[in-house]
C-alpha cells in the first residue's frame, strides 16, 4: 500500500511540477504575442490621428471661382477663351526661424503648428550660405514651409479669407501693395494664434508666417481682381 501511495504521489508531485513550469513558458509567450498584437493596432491608429487628413469632397471655393468668377473676369477683361482666365497656381505658407540656429526645438514646435494649421506635413528650409555675423553656416536649418495645391490650397484660402483674417484685432483689411508685379499675392500674418487650430495655452512662442498666393493673371490688376472676386478683404 505504501509503495502504491508513493507511487501515486510520485505522479502528483512530477504532475504538478512539469505543467506548471511548461505552463508558465507557454503563458509568457502568449502573454508577448497578445501584448504585441495589442500594440500594432493601437501604433497604428496613433499614426492615422497623427498624420494630416487630407480633406473630403469639393471645397465650395471651387464651385463659386467656376460658376461666378470665370464670367466676370471674361467680362471684365474681354478674355476669348475661358482658358485664358486668370486661376490660382498654388499657396505657399513659409515660417522663418533665425532662433533655431540656437534653438531646434522651436523649428519642431513651428513644424507641428503648421502642420495643424494647413493639413499638410512642412519641409524644412535650410540657409543657402554661410553669414559669419549670424553664425550661420550653409545647410543649417532655419524654417519650415507647405506648399498647398488643388483641394488643400482651396480650403486653406476660404479659412483664411471668411475666418482667419477677421480674427485679427483691428483688422481693417489687407494691402492692395503686396503685389511683385506678376499677378502674386504676399501676405505677412504676425501671430499664429489668429488661427482656429493653436491651442494658445500650448504654444511656446508667439511667431509669425507669409503667405503668398501664386496665380496665373499676367498683370497685377487681373490678379487683384481675381482675389477681389474670390474674397479677399483688401483695405478701402
Amino acid at each position: 500500500m505504501a509503495e502504491k501511495g508513493s507511487g501515486k504521489d510520485k505522479g502528483k508531485t512530477a504532475g504538478k511540477g512539469a505543467p506548471k513550469d511548461a505552463f508558465k513558458g507557454v503563458a509568457k509567450g502568449a502573454d508577448k504575442k497578445a501584448a504585441k498584437a495589442a500594440a500594432k493596432p493601437v501604433e497604428k491608429s496613433a499614426e492615422k490621428a497623427a498624420a494630416p487628413q487630407g480633406p473630403k469632397g469639393t471645397p465650395r471655393l471651387i464651385d463659386y471661382y467656376r460658376t461666378e468668377c470665370v464670367p466676370r473676369l471674361m467680362q471684365e477683361f474681354r478674355y476669348k477663351s475661358p482658358m485664358q482666365v486668370p486661376r490660382l497656381k498654388k499657396v505657399v505658407v513659409n515660417i522663418g526661424l533665425g532662433e533655431a540656429i540656437q534653438n531646434i526645438k522651436l523649428l519642431e514646435s513651428a513644424s507641428v503648428e503648421l502642420t495643424a494649421v494647413t493639413g499638410q506635413k512642412p519641409v524644412v528650409t535650410r540657409a543657402k550660405k554661410s553669414i559669419a555675423a549670424f553664425k550661420l553656416r550653409e545647410g543649417m536649418p532655419i524654417g519650415c514651409m507647405v506648399t498647398l495645391r488643388r483641394s488643400r490650397m482651396y480650403y486653406f484660402l476660404d479659412k483664411l479669407m471668411n475666418v482667419v483674417l477677421p480674427r485679427v484685432r483691428d483688422f481693417r483689411g489687407v494691402s492692395e501693395k503686396a503685389f511683385d508685379g506678376r499677378g502674386n499675392y504676399t501676405l505677412g500674418i504676425r501671430e499664429q494664434i489668429i488661427f482656429p487650430e493653436i491651442d494658445y495655452d500650448q504654444i511656446d512662442k508667439v511667431r509669425g508666417m507669409n503667405i503668398t498666393i501664386v496665380t496665373s493673371a499676367p498683370t497685377d490688376e487681373e490678379g487683384k481682381f481675381l482675389l477681389k472676386l474670390l474674397g479677399m478683404p483688401f483695405r478701402r
